[in-house]
């Protein structure tokens, strides 16, 4: 090939390069156009899309803000509304408040009328009294002249003056007056017996009869028995320091002498005795006996106490039907659980004097409410006694008006031992009821002792009296019999010696139940035929 073969070959093929890279730019060029007119139209079209949707969230804020306006305007005119009624309510009671207040003064005014009239009226009567005073002391004064004119007359005639006459008319008077109403007495009084002896028999005898009661004993001290002689050095201790805690924690004695597998608990207090008979079993059963344990287990039998006797008292007023007492004479009435008098259980006698006394209201019609309420606290004192200063029947009454008790059961506690009068026939029931409950077979006991003093008190008082011959007690001294002098007693005085007896033993002796004060005068004549 020829050199111009060659620059001919190499010169088209730079045109075809040229020409290529042409086309090349070209399509470039024509790409980019193309590009730039599809960009173009989408950037309108979003353009349009965006305008299109400020629109639409133009009008929907336009649509909110309308109805917005609607809801506030009906808001506003509900307040309005509500605001008018309560102000329409509030003008009805300001005028309703002030046709009171107007009514009121003229009721004020007619009274300040009335009461001036009322007044001058008493003015009025006032000055008649006055006049009539007046009248009565001149005439009075008239008397008293006429009085002395006469008085010297008598004393011309009786020959006595004014002051003998006068003690002599007296004297004569008394001792008329006196053996009239000894002769009436009596015969007031028998017939009284005659006729309400039957009947208050027959009422007694049904409330005994339709109440069936156990018979109680209690102790003051509480012997617990031991598995066997080492639990006794067991609860000793060392130095004794078990047994110490014990006392300390329970306030009771622990007596350990030489009774076998036994040991005493000796305490005034019957519920301090119940929690160290308690303690002392859980411990024996739990083995471990310590001070510590012993505090532990003597509070949480404390607090067992505390809510058996809740109970108890919470059943009591059930049994009883007594309704609306308040809780805290509740749990008095359960302390009296572990409360004994001459060892008769006090809640026990408590329900029985409920029941007596209301089964005799009923029969006698008087109110069975009042009778069983005054039965059930008559004796609320004696559940804290012995922790407070004065006598049961004063801490029963102090506890039944902190609690507002009915003054009529407060008259049935005050007077259930006599020490005041009787305000109402329930409180009469109640003392009927303490007496049969207290002196009923087995019901209560006493020392020998104590037994014998009595009797001997009983016996010193009768014979202490003038008049008196001998005197016995009997019936296991339920009953004094005492026998007079017939020349220096009759049968007027006896009457009254029988009474004079009767109160100087309720005021110097404490029994329980009640004495039958039975005075007996007769007249022997003996002669001897010969």
């Amino acid at each position: 090939m020829n050199s111009t073969s060659v620059l001919m070959l190499g010169a088209s093929s730079v045109v075809f390069v040229i020409s290529v890279v042409g086309a090349l730019i070209l399509g470039a060029i024509a790409t980019f156009f193309a590009i730039s007119i599809i960009r173009k139209k989408k950037a309108d079209k979003a353009k349009q899309d965006a305008k299109l949707i400020i629109e639409n969230a133009e009008q929907d804020a336009k649509n909110i803000i309308k109805e917005a306006k609607l809801t506030a305007q009906e808001k506003a005119l509900d307040i309005k509304t509500e605001t008018e009624n309560e102000l329409n309510a509030r003008r009805a009671e300001l005028e309703k408040l002030n046709d009171r207040y107007l009514k009121r003064e003229e009721f004020i005014n007619n009274k300040e009328q009335s009461l001036e009239k009322k007044m001058e009226a008493v003015d009025g009567q006032k000055q008649e009294l006055e006049t009539m005073k007046k009248d009565l002391e001149k005439k009075f004064d008239d008397l008293e002249v006429e009085k002395g004119k006469i008085l010297k007359e008598l004393e011309k005639v009786s020959h006595l003056s004014k002051d003998e006459a006068k003690s002599e008319l007296m004297k004569a008077m008394e001792d008329e007056a006196r053996h009239d109403a000894l002769l009436t007495l009596k015969n007031i009084e028998q017939e009284t017996k005659d006729n309400a002896n039957k009947k208050a028999t027959e009422i007694v005898a049904l409330a005994i009869q339709k109440y069936s009661a156990d018979i109680t004993s209690e102790n003051t001290a509480t012997t617990v028995l031991l598995p066997n002689e080492d639990m006794k050095g067991r609860l000793i201790g060392r130095e004794g320091r078990n047994i110490k805690a014990i006392e300390q924690a329970t306030g009771v004695d622990l007596i350990i002498d030489d009774t076998p597998e036994a040991i005493v608990l000796s305490s005034f207090d019957p519920v301090r005795r119940e929690i160290a008979r308690i303690s002392i079993e859980k411990l024996m059963q739990d083995g471990r006996i310590h001070p510590g344990r012993i505090e532990e287990t003597v509070a949480k039998v404390t607090r067992d106490i505390d809510q058996e006797m809740k109970e108890a008292g919470e059943q009591a007023v059930i049994e009883a039907g007594v309704h609306n007492i308040h809780p805290e004479l509740v749990k008095l009435l359960g302390r009296m659980k572990y409360r004994t008098s001459y060892g008769q259980n006090m809640l026990k006698h408590s329900l029985e004097v409920s029941f007596m006394a209301r089964m005799m209201a009923e029969e006698l019609g008087v109110d069975a409410e009042i009778a069983k309420r005054g039965g059930l606290l008559h004796d609320i004192g004696k559940s804290i006694d012995h922790e407070v200063e004065g006598t049961h029947v004063t801490i029963g009454v102090e506890l039944a008006k902190k609690y507002k008790e009915n003054e009529k059961v407060i008259n049935c506690i005050e007077a259930h031992h006599g020490d005041v009068e009787f305000s109402c026939i329930e409180a009469i029931l109640v003392q009927a009821a303490d007496v049969i409950s207290s002196s009923r077979y087995g019901a209560r006991r006493e020392t020998m002792e104590s037994y014998i003093k009595r009797v001997q008190k009983l016996e010193e008082i009768s014979n202490s009296f003038d008049g008196v011959e001998k005197a016995y007690a009997i019936q296991a001294g339920r009953e004094i019999r005492i026998i007079v002098k017939p020349e220096e007693i009759d049968d007027a005085k006896a009457m009254f010696l029988a009474k004079d007896i009767a109160k100087r033993i309720e005021s110097e002796m404490e029994y329980p139940g009640q004495i039958k004060v039975h005075v007996i005068r007769e007249t022997r004549s003996v002669e001897y035929a010969k």
